[in-house]
């Protein structure tokens, strides 16, 4: 039955992104379903948004589908199937040619459609559809800033970090049950079979990296993970560098990337200028061999060096100012995701995991997510007759629970503005309070990265036990939600904005009932609405 409700779900998605002949590549990650599309006019967004299984749609480098944790992972391989039945059918190619009249550098913004015609009074109401148009439209304007090359790269290293994702998810979980185990004297004997399963991924977790590099930055993969395994390789602890012996595992994620992004530039070079009937065995050769002395004799420490210091530094830091530190953090989280700067968070996360076992940034970072909830929540019992926007929260608040806020901020409190400021205060106060706890010496950190919200609740750990780590963590997310709701209902709103934005006197979206009273939204105290001449604000809301 469910294997037939995912493949239902991929049946209606097709044919509304263009068909087979209209993907250019199909991926997910832990919540989206990530398209390339050869033509975005084909794409059909307000009938995806219908859809029953879709919590959103977002337009970045590629065209993304929210369905969920769980959901993405089961209909995707459906999908996958589809399309390759739908092209053996009619012969297409497996990557069709980009037209010559698409124009990728100022895709069409992921909206809804304008108000019928039929009605031009509508056309001036604040409904859900123009919110989540002016969403968009913030979102692509926001997405052509972020195109600079340093952005870009950071974006390639996320690149290298999020399939390694499931994995950090699976053996973190295996990793919690085992401690509650090993706490409650519970089979002793499983304990040494979990400990080994919930730790092999992690000791070798630099070969992965490596070779997702090398595969991001176009080298051979499999060069890329025999670089980055000199670092974990046992034998290193008989090498002396820098005057000191050197210890397995030395540099971790970060000489990993460092040893695979030297082997890509030495592979390349030799494939320049190595004789193409010596490339085969030259080119390999050199690239381990260099890339290799290099890693050992000053990558290993170097990176170790840096690892080092990021550990010690978010230990201090939390240590001795954790409060104002997870309020700066929980605040700024989201405008650090419009900027594109979050990506550099991912090696760092990783880095923690693979020292500390857990990292102590996630958590904090989460309560930016409940301070959208409760934002929303406010919006929600603030605008009664706003029936098409009250049930956009309506639909979009579960997946908010479970971390996924894009269907929210694009929704919602991006496009009206003052909410999204008012939701990122809700998410200083969360996290503030996590860091607190932090400061006073309950640590509470996550085993992976990539769940957010009540799904990282089995991923929670720290240096005191399990019920007061999640108590902690869950305290933390109240505090989000109530901080949110209350700045919301009492200061993200003007008077204007609420006479305008409950001109739509619907109670629900699905009455039916055409809106009455409509009025012109003005454009003080919120996003303003698209236009061709419109500048970019500055200080734009951005992404969970």
């Amino acid at each position: 039955m469910s294997e037939d409700k995912n493949r239902a779900t991929a049946a209606a998605i097709l044919p509304l992104v263009g068909g087979a002949g209209n993907l250019s590549s199909i991926a997910h990650c832990m919540t989206r379903l990530r398209l390339g599309i050869v033509d975005r006019s084909l794409v059909q967004d307000d009938a995806l948004q219908a859809l029953p299984a879709v919590m959103g749609v977002v337009e970045d480098d590629t065209y993304q589908i929210v369905l969920g944790p769980g959901t993405v992972a089961r209909v995707t391989p459906e999908f996958e199937r589809l399309v390759e039945e739908a092209r053996a059918t009619t012969h297409e190619p497996a990557t069709a040619p980009e037209p010559a009249t698409a124009t990728p550098s100022a895709p069409e913004p992921a909206t809804a459609a304008p108000a019928p015609e039929s009605d031009p009074a509508a056309s001036h109401s604040t409904t859900a559809d123009e919110l989540a148009a002016q969403g968009a439209a913030l979102k692509a304007r926001q997405k052509a800033k972020n195109a600079t090359p340093v952005k870009l790269f950071l974006r390639r290293i996320a690149n290298i970090f999020v399939p390694l994702i499931p994995a950090l998810i699976g053996c973190g979980i295996v990793a919690g049950i085992n401690g509650l185990l090993t706490n409650l004297g519970w089979l002793p004997s499983a304990v040494p079979a979990l400990a080994a399963m919930a730790s092999g991924f992690m000791s070798l977790i630099a070969v992965f990296v490596g070779y997702n590099t090398a595969k991001e930055f176009g080298g051979t993969p499999i060069l890329g993970g025999a670089v980055a395994a000199i670092i974990v390789f046992p034998g290193v602890a008989n090498i002396t560098a820098f005057g000191q012996k050197l210890s397995p595992g030395q540099g971790g994620v970060l000489g990993a990337l460092a040893a695979a992004l030297l082997a890509v530039q030495v592979e390349k070079w030799c494939r320049k200028w190595v004789p193409e009937a010596l490339d085969v065995l030259v080119t390999p050769t050199l690239t381990v061999l260099l890339t290799g002395l290099v890693t050992i004799f000053g990558l290993m420490y170097a990176a170790g060096e840096v690892s080092t210091a990021i550990g010690s530094f978010a230990n201090w830091l939390l240590a001795h100012g954790g409060a104002f530190a997870g309020f700066v953090l929980g605040g700024l989280f989201l405008p650090l995701v419009m900027l594109g700067l979050h990506q550099a968070l991912i090696p760092i996360h990783t880095t923690l995991i693979e020292q500390q076992g857990y990292t102590v940034l996630l958590p904090i970072l989460a309560m930016a997510g409940a301070g959208q909830v409760g934002a929303a929540l406010a919006v929600y019992l603030r605008l009664p007759r706003n029936g098409s926007l009250r049930t956009t929260i309506k639909s979009a608040l579960p997946a908010g629970f479970l971390g996924v806020g894009e269907p929210l901020i694009y929704g919602v409190s991006l496009p009206l503005g003052r909410p999204f400021i008012t939701a990122c205060v809700g998410g200083a106060f969360g996290g503030g309070f996590v860091g607190l706890f932090n400061q006073l010496g309950d640590a509470v950190g996550s085993t992976a990265i990539g769940p957010s919200g009540w799904a990282l609740f089995p991923l929670v750990k720290g240096n005191q036990g399990v019920g007061t780590t999640i108590a902690v963590y869950a305290m933390g997310l109240a505090v989000g939600y109530v901080v949110g709701f209350l700045a919301t209902y009492f200061f993200g709103f003007s008077k204007q904005m609420l006479t305008d934005l409950n001109a739509d006197t619907r109670t629900d979206a699905d009455t039916g009932a055409a809106p009455t009273t409509p009025t012109a939204v003005p454009d003080s105290g919120r996003a303003p609405a698209p236009t061709p001449d419109h500048q970019d604000p500055d200080a734009q809301p951005a992404n969970v």
